[in-house]
């Protein structure tokens, strides 16, 4: 069956709030440096009041990826939840704006839309503070067969392995994409996720996913180890497809007994490394989804990501397409 989308996407809906801090503002928050971490309402309302003046933009982690897909040119559908308030009325128009399909309802009653409290140190590193608020709403009947059906690759974010609900969504997503045959990728998202939910990923890996996206540190967390390369043998007899991002050192793409390694793209300056799995993710998505070569997929999954850690912000501020074409890919 002919897909009416290169690759519709899972995720928890999110709005970024994005602001520069100090390595002590970090420490006196008592945040984890580079990590996520789930906060209630309350804890959002007075970190934010004490956060520096920053940006506001729609993300979350898939939703990231498939505006990347967007810009690069590819058919795109989302699934998500937010709230019937504004964050959630900003997040519609600006999915909508770039190109993708996005048709769920929006949560009437209940938490406000989720929010994500991004504070980026001097060094580019980013550590978020998430109240996932209506996110976690999102329900089975929100999947739609018509559009996990539709799609070339079904791309689920690791963070629903959080929100027991959306956890149900995410299966029943999978369950589409493989009874029609679909390929079926995951993110693993954080490291500390895969600390939470080991078990539970493994098994879903092992039994439904055919490519698996992470980086060094969820990479050997799903695998108890230190050693990347015995992390990366063990992800190579689980699944046909992984790619595995390593900061500036560049990527490695394995393919049964194959391996890809993959330059990292040259960034005058790193600003904020906000977004540059899930935009690597969605470079390398574009390019499986039109049959490219593996190597040139990881190329286009590091041009896009060397774009967004240009500038503060998890999505693309120039045209990835023409960037492409500019590059000969």
């Amino acid at each position: 069956m002919t897909a009416l989308y290169d690759v519709a996407a899972i995720g928890n809906a999110i709005v970024d709030v994005i602001a520069p801090a100090s390595d002590d503002f970090i420490t006196a928050e008592g945040l984890d440096k580079g990590a996520m971490t789930l906060i209630d309402q309350a804890r959002g309302e007075s970190l934010y009041a004490r956060m520096a003046p920053g940006i506001e933009t729609s993300g979350g982690s898939a939703g990231n990826t498939i505006a990347g897909v967007a810009s690069f040119g590819g058919r795109a559908a989302y699934l998500g939840k937010v709230a019937d308030d504004q964050l959630g009325q900003v997040f519609v128009h600006d999915t909508r704006a770039i190109g993708v399909h996005f048709d769920v309802p929006p949560l009437a009653g209940g938490p406000g839309s989720g929010r994500c409290l991004i504070n980026v140190t001097p060094d580019g590193q980013r550590t978020m503070c998430t109240f996932l608020g209506a996110s976690t709403e999102l329900t089975a009947a929100d999947v739609k067969p018509e559009i996990i059906e539709g799609a070339a690759i079904v791309y689920l974010e690791g963070y629903l392995f959080d929100p027991s609900e959306a956890r149900r969504a995410f299966a029943k997503a999978a369950g589409l994409a493989r009874a029609a045959g679909r390929m079926i990728a995951i993110t693993l998202s954080d490291a500390f996720v895969v600390e939470r939910h080991r078990e539970a990923l493994m098994e879903f890996i092992d039994t439904q996913v055919d490519l698996v996206f992470a980086n060094e540190a969820e990479l050997t967390a799903l695998f108890r180890t230190t050693d990347f390369d015995a992390a990366a043998a063990q992800m190579r007899q689980r699944v046909q497809l992984a790619a595995i991002t390593r900061s500036e050192k560049g990527s490695v793409v394995l393919a049964g007994d194959q391996t890809h390694a993959v330059p990292a793209f040259p960034v005058e300056k790193v600003v904020d490394t906000t977004g540059a799995g899930d935009q690597y993710a969605a470079g390398f998505l574009f390019g499986l989804a039109g049959g490219r070569p593996l190597p040139i997929c990881g190329r286009l999954g590091s041009l896009a990501a060397a774009e967004v850690i240009s500038h503060y912000g998890p999505r693309p501020q120039v045209n990835l397409k023409a960037l492409a074409a500019d590059k000969g890919l």
